[in-house]
Order: structure tokens, then sequence, then C-alpha cells
């Protein structure tokens, strides 16, 4: 699988709304993710990745590239964590943005952590974005539109409490659901191999697709000043778990492939 994970990397484009005011799963969404990652991890890449965070599991770090957002430091890398994608275009089919997206975010955070010129400081810095971008990658609406934010602009009511689509897809269901990110993650049924090789494989190209494709469907699911609640909860919330268990194998399949 080797460098297997990083095909179909034609940067797209243009984004064209901020990732600073916008948010990504929520911190009991990524920490999640990055929780199932460690149940994947192999043994090797295990011991590699808490040699290099000094024991300190990958969840906490999870929420770090949305913690440094009020940092004027890492204003660049708010783009990183979408990608626009105009309905019916594919990734690729309209011009870069040169300050990069989530796909090539993901490229450059392999990038340092293969390289073994890279200080530690480096590559812990880009192993929590890494965390981070393949959790974003996962909620549809990180692979949104443009014209929308994400989602951000469609304003609906969440029991009763205005907010706005992404937001629910964000972190409203996942909140409402009342589990810490270890009960989330351990709740789990047993996968099969077979599954388990089916949502590990294939390319961060093909996971970007698999999102914008679900991504339709989300916007098919409610429009605006829509009243969400039980029976949006009991449609969708299902997929918001299945995202996140697939945020978190293919994390620890990207892992694997760079720490070996």
């Amino acid at each position: 699988m080797k460098k297997a994970f990083f095909l179909l990397l034609i940067v797209s484009g243009p984004l064209l709304w901020a990732a600073e005011g916008t948010s990504d799963w929520g911190p009991t969404g990524h920490r999640t993710v990055a929780e199932i990652a460690e149940k994947y991890l192999s043994r090797k890449a295990g011991k590699k990745i808490s040699s290099l965070l000094h024991g300190e599991k990958l969840a906490v770090g999870a929420a770090y590239a949305d913690e440094i957002k009020s940092d004027p430091r890492y204003r660049y890398i708010n783009p990183w964590h979408y990608v626009n994608i105009a309905p019916g275009k594919h990734y690729g089919e309209a011009p870069a943005n040169p300050q990069g997206d989530l796909v090539t975010a993901i490229e450059k955070c392999a990038e340092v952590l293969r390289d073994d010129n890279a200080t530690e400081e480096d590559k812990v810095f880009y192993l929590k974005l890494l965390v981070h971008f393949i959790g974003d990658l996962h909620q549809p609406l990180h692979v949104g539109r443009a014209e929308d934010k994400g989602g951000n602009d469609i304003q609906v009511r969440w029991f009763n409490e205005g907010t706005n689509l992404h937001s629910v897809w964000d972190s409203r269901m996942i909140d409402h659901y009342k589990m810490s990110y270890t009960e989330l993650a351990d709740s789990y049924p047993d996968i099969s191999r077979d599954d388990l090789r089916a949502i590990s494989g294939g390319t961060v190209g093909e996971w970007v697709e698999e999102s914008r494709l679900l991504a339709d469907r989300v916007y098919a699911s409610a429009g605006m000043g829509d009243k969400l609640g039980y029976k949006y909860m009991y449609d969708h919330f299902d997929t918001v778990r299945e995202q996140l268990r697939k945020g978190g194998i293919r994390l620890a399949a990207v892992l694997n492939d760079i720490f070996g």
C-alpha cells in the first residue's frame, strides 16, 4: 500500500470559505476518530507514534488543528480543513487554490512524517494535523460547496435552537448522543477482516469522492429554515457513527503506511 493513499492529489479549488469561524466534527468527534485509530495501529507504528508523542495518546492532540485557529501564526492552515467541490464535479476539476486544501494538507503531513531530516517538533506538529485532517475528510460537509461555505450558511433549527447544517453534522448529533469519545469509540460491533480491508483500502482521492457523494445526500436531507430533531437524528446518526469509524480505520491505515 506504500504511497497508495496519496494518489489523485491534483489540487482542487477555488476554496472560498475560511476555516476560521467554522468547525469540524467537534472535539468529541475528532477524539473518537483518533481513539478508533489506536485500535488498528500496527505494533511497529504504535511504538513509533508513542515514542514521538512521549506516551501521549493520539486523541489528546486530535483537536489541536482547531485549537490553534485563533493564533495568527497558523492562519495559513485554515484552508487545509476542507475542500470545496461543485455539484456534479469531481476533485481536481477546478483551478487550484494556491493556499492548499484538505487533500494537499494530508499529503504535506505525510511528507513531513516520512522525512528523516524533519525535526521531532515538526513531526509532532504534522502528526497532530494529520490526525485532525483525516477526521475532517470524513465529515461530508468538509467536502461541500463553496457557495454555502460547506453548509454553514444553511440555517436550521436543532431541537428549536438556531444553528446551521454544518454544525448539525459536526457536533450537534454527536453531542445529543451523550457519549464520551471513549464510549463512542468502544460502542461499535466487531468488524470482519473483509470489511476492515474494504474500509481501509483505496486512496485519499477515492475517500474524497466518497465524502462528496455523501455530501450530496446531506444537502438533500435539509433546507434553509428546517426544524430538525429526533427524526433527523434517527435517520442520520448511524451515518455519522459510520463516518467516524471509517475515519479512524483509515487514519490507522495511513499511519501504518507511514510508520511501517
